[in-house]
């Protein structure tokens, strides 16, 4: 396979330029733990271009501008995306293409539409901001650009966390921007995110003496009965509404067919809204002393939804609030509002901006493409989607 070279023709329009980036960046696959190829050739495109400070450390890259401005707009982009589902190599769809989705061929008639892993989450908006870092040689703001990996995994191998932590210096500024996918209109905050695995324990036995064991798949049916009868909520913080979710999304459990199962675990999702912290939320699920942390083994839960049984943590993320009060942001607000007629939006899914928000710089999330389409089989992006998140932040940062 020949190596990745990502660059634009001069002479194209803006459209092309942002789909000949698009094409080139979908054309790479960067599933989480293989970004490193596509990281490689972004790194290639960015120390072309002779305003930016290029800094590498590991698979994700800041580049940085220094126009000597008083303040500093950091735009952010994770490279990797989830597992393909016989959805990659990408391809570009004509209008009326039947792979077209009838939601994204609404008022999109005439375009085409690249379908394929990574689309909108979030390889649209790296293209645009790749095409920023190329033509934005002059800002009212500094500009940092950060492309990073494994934003789609466990958070201890997050990029962005990773070179935070190494290199505080290097992610400074006034205000981030997330380019997760929002339609290109701003969704702020992030609700927080933990997993964890419920654990019921038994006695091994033959199945066909099972009066001498207790099972223990049998046992997590209380676990299962817990979360149907939970009521998931929509909380209203800042003005914006956080719907949240609690949910079981493996379960594994038994050694034989012919086995009592010793141990059941059911692993369970909760997404909460930004009212409440780490440890408000983890307490709502196991108690405020159970002492179940990262890596440290199965501890009894001693309150909350899953009181008396077993919990193993598995990642936990911090939720932000929105984020929207700080001058920059009201201004990015009204300039969205203007050309979409978009209000701001709650942001269901996780996302870095809670890692902005823990270093005290306000954050939302914008860009190209349907959050709804992330990670879909079919996930696909109108072309439009690229000029318009393009028109936006230019005119925004210029």
């Amino acid at each position: 396979m020949s190596e990745l070279t990502i660059g634009f023709s001069a002479s194209a329009s803006r459209q092309e330029q942002l789909n000949e980036l698009m094409d080139q960046i979908m054309g790479s696959y960067s599933v989480s733990d293989d970004e490193g190829p596509l990281t490689d050739a972004v790194e290639a495109f960015l120390r072309k271009q002779p305003h930016l400070t290029v800094r590498r450390h590991g698979d994700t890259l800041v580049a940085s501008t220094d126009f000597g401005r008083a303040q500093r707009v950091i735009l952010a982009g994770h490279l990797d995306t989830v597992p393909v589902i016989d959805n990659f190599p990408p391809k570009w769809l004509e209008p009326g293409d039947p792979l077209i989705r009838e939601d994204v061929a609404a008022g999109h008639e005439r375009e085409r539409v690249i379908w394929g892993r990574g689309a909108t989450d979030m390889k649209g908006s790296d293209a645009v901001m790749l095409y920023l870092a190329a033509t934005l040689t002059d800002a009212k703001y500094d500009l940092t650009y950060v492309f990073y990996d494994h934003e789609e995994v466990a958070a201890e191998k997050n990029g962005l966390r990773k070179v935070v932590e190494a290199h505080p210096d290097w992610i400074t500024g006034d205000f981030a921007i997330i380019g997760e996918p929002t339609d290109c209109g701003i969704e702020g905050g992030c609700n927080g995110t933990m997993r964890f695995d419920v654990i019921t324990h038994g006695v091994a036995a033959h199945s066909a003496r099972a009066w001498m064991g207790s099972n223990a798949i049998h046992a997590a049916a209380e676990i299962l009965n817990r979360l149907n009868v939970y009521e998931n909520r929509a909380i209203e913080v800042d003005g914006l509404t956080y719907q949240e979710g609690l949910n079981a999304t493996m379960i594994s459990g038994g050694k034989g067919t012919n086995v009592i199962p010793d141990e059941c675990r059911v692993h369970v999702n909760y997404r909460f809204a930004p009212d409440k912290s780490l440890a408000e939320a983890k307490a709502l699920m196991i108690g405020a002393n159970a002492g179940a942390e990262l890596g440290n083994g199965e501890h009894r839960a001693t309150g909350g939804v899953f009181e008396g049984f077993g919990i193993e943590m598995k990642d936990e993320s911090p939720s932000a609030r929105p984020g929207l009060n700080s001058p920059l942001a009201q201004s990015l607000v009204s300039l969205v509002k203007e050309r979409t007629g978009r209000d701001p939006l709650a942001k269901l899914g996780w996302t870095d901006v809670a890692r902005f928000a823990i270093l005290g710089i306000p954050a939302v999330n914008l860009g190209a493409g349907s959050p709804l389409l992330a990670h879909k089989h079919d996930e696909q992006l109108p072309e439009s989607d690229l000029l318009l998140m393009a028109d936006l932040l230019e005119d925004w940062l210029r």
